[in-house]
């Protein structure tokens, strides 16, 4: 069967574009194949970011809140983020809405079966699954595979992993009016640890013990952490209703290396995700719509990934994380204390101008930094 678009892989970067190309008439005469060997009908991870106002995706909100804490070893404070709020969506709920508005478009299909290979052959792809091959002019790749990152040595790879239950107790332990952003006040073992809390009441949340490291932990050690951190908040009664867990590579390594005038990788594979953060989901959204734009231009794919200093930013950061990972902690303590959230996620959004680059910098502690700097340079 012959498309001229294939999307593979059906996560946010796959259903945004997929919708975002359906959506718009100058592609209603572009036939679309979007694959993915799951259904997309289990509530399998949560999405989180800030915003200011409202936003695009403000219907499928599961709680949004408008103040963060943020507790170090010395620094505990609850920040308002006005005009910011923080922002969560859960995938469940985000499959469902994106896959019915997909299906409305008469250019599209979506069929659910695992890619086996992918082969460019001159002007065209061969996409073979575990059932059939397809062939299209141009291959939108998702799928990510950490083989190839992690045999590489030029590039630093850490990974953002987690695992996470969503609880619900029999009293009152949560405040529901703030997103615990990062709790450091708990062992951290060498490594960069904390928890992560998305209260939905007074009595339930979202509860993910997280780490910026190397190596992925057994599943037990994650549990324990959560066990022993409801422990603290005074909380032993509760039952799990959900469980999810995921590790989002924090890596500087070059993804778009591997995209050629007929192929592009997207999402997390292609680089998206933000490499000091792990944060993903609106870092998509701004680079589904400017490739939407590419392709509209007839760029080729193979031209459309560019550097910025924030990518410097980020390496320097890894650098520092990947030689000691013990010092995320103060890093993030410092940054916190002496900068106001606004900023910080303003520079995180990438939409900062270089003297406030500079301030957000000073911020943190300066000999990592310089270190870390001079290691790159020399």
């Amino acid at each position: 069967m012959t498309y001229d678009y294939i999307i593979i892989g059906a996560g946010a970067a796959g259903l945004l574009l997929t919708d975002a190309l359906g959506k718009d008439d100058f592609f209603s005469g572009k036939s679309i194949l979007l694959l993915d060997k799951d259904a997309k009908q289990t509530n399998d991870r949560t999405w989180c970011f800030w915003e200011k106002g409202v936003g695009e995706f403000d219907a499928l909100l599961h709680k949004k809140w408008d103040a963060i804490y943020f507790a170090g070893k010395t620094y505990k404070e609850q920040l308002s983020i006005a005009p910011y709020s923080y922002k969560m969506i859960r995938g469940l709920d985000f499959y469902s809405h994106y896959l019915a508005k997909i299906a409305q478009y008469p250019n599209i299909t979506f069929i659910q079966e695992t890619v086996t290979n992918i082969t460019e052959i001159d002007a065209f792809v061969e996409v073979k699954t575990e059932k059939q091959q397809y062939t299209c002019t141009k291959v939108f790749n998702s799928i990510y595979s950490p083989k190839e990152v992690l045999s590489q040595q030029k590039h630093p790879v850490l990974q953002q992993h987690f695992l996470g239950w969503f609880v619900k107790t029999k009293s009152p332990v949560f405040n529901a009016t703030q997103a615990t952003f990062m709790d450091f006040s708990i062992p951290q073992k060498g490594n960069t640890r904390f928890m992560y809390v998305l209260p939905i009441s007074n009595t339930e949340a979202l509860i993910e013990y997280t780490l910026f490291s190397e190596k992925l932990l057994p599943k037990t050690e994650y549990e324990t952490a959560i066990k022993d951190y409801l422990k603290k908040l005074g909380c032993t009664d509760y039952e799990i209703i959900e469980k999810e867990k995921g590790s989002i590579p924090m890596t500087c390594y070059n993804f778009s290396g591997k995209n050629t005038n007929n192929i592009i990788y997207i999402g997390t594979v292609g680089g998206w995700s933000k490499p000091s953060t792990g944060y993903t989901f609106m870092p998509t959204v701004k680079k589904t719509k400017d490739l939407v734009q590419h392709l509209k231009k007839e760029k080729p794919l193979v031209s459309f990934a560019k550097k910025s200093r924030f990518w410097f930013y980020d390496l320097l950061l890894l650098d520092i994380l990947y030689k000691d990972n013990s010092k995320g902690e103060l890093i993030f303590e410092s940054l916190f204390k002496n900068r106001k959230p606004q900023a910080i996620f303003r520079f995180l959004d990438e939409d900062t101008n270089l003297w406030e680059d500079v301030k957000i910098i000073l911020g943190c502690p300066k000999i990592p930094f310089i270190k870390a700097l001079l290691g790159r340079l020399f």
